[in-house]
């Protein structure tokens, strides 16, 4: 049987109301949202958007089409919420991501290395958001490539607004002190808001990480209808 899929034809890895359920339980907790949301800082797009998208752009990137033969890498379960400045979720936005495959390599035709490509590796991926603002990939742990520290590309899509971008980073790899990008965020604060811990799930037996990264904007769904 085929996985259902959203209103945008992306399959769903994990189930919505399991994935809503778990998100809900993380927000009740006391002071959830106490502190100021910081808002997340606009990165670089970067040179390597794909300049031509797969066929496959569902939110699972360890496969591609129909393949039986998964990329090489770190399983990581990567989710979070995209909220407004009040801390609201944003429904019906897609998320894009991208980034290089375990061999440092952009599915992009500039990239570097692109005979070394995994080619069961999608290296792009959409997700529309639901009503809590969700979005979910399965993809691999970023890796290093001459002249940048592992991250993944992130943009939001919304009607009425140009394209954003941001980028997230693997919390403790040494190569962050010394990322140009990364370092281009002036505020401390600010610049570990992008920092994501890749924290191994107790429960897998295949050593998946999971990664939350929650994507704040600094307007309001009502400054988009205005």
């Amino acid at each position: 049987m085929n996985a259902p899929e959203n209103r945008i034809g992306m399959p769903y890895l994990w189930t919505r109301r399991k994935l809503i359920g778990t998100m809900a339980l993380a927000l009740s907790a006391p002071g959830a949202f106490a502190e100021q949301l910081l808002l997340t800082p606009k990165q670089t797009e970067g040179p390597f958007y794909p300049d031509h998208l797969p066929l496959d752009t569902d939110n699972d990137l360890l496969v591609v089409n129909d393949g039986l033969t998964s990329a090489v890498g770190e399983i990581t379960h990567l989710s979070g919420r995209l909220l407004d400045a009040k801390g609201d979720p944003i429904r019906n936005a897609v998320v894009e991501i991208w980034q290089v495959d375990g061999h440092g390599v952009y599915l992009h035709s500039g990239s570097d290395d692109g005979g070394k490509r995994d080619r069961n590796f999608q290296g792009f991926g959409r997700f529309l958001t639901g009503a809590t603002g969700e979005y979910y990939f399965r993809t691999v742990k970023p890796v290093a490539y001459p002249g940048r520290t592992p991250h993944i590309h992130f943009a939001v899509k919304m009607k009425g607004c140009e394209k954003w971008t941001t980028q997230c980073y693997v919390k403790g790899d040494p190569k962050n002190d010394k990322d140009g990008v990364l370092r281009g965020i002036g505020d401390i604060k600010v610049r570990e808001s992008v920092i994501v811990d890749f924290a191994a799930i107790k429960e897998s037996k295949i050593g998946e990480l999971a990664a939350k990264f929650d994507i704040v904007m600094g307007f309001t769904p009502a400054d988009i209808a205005h």
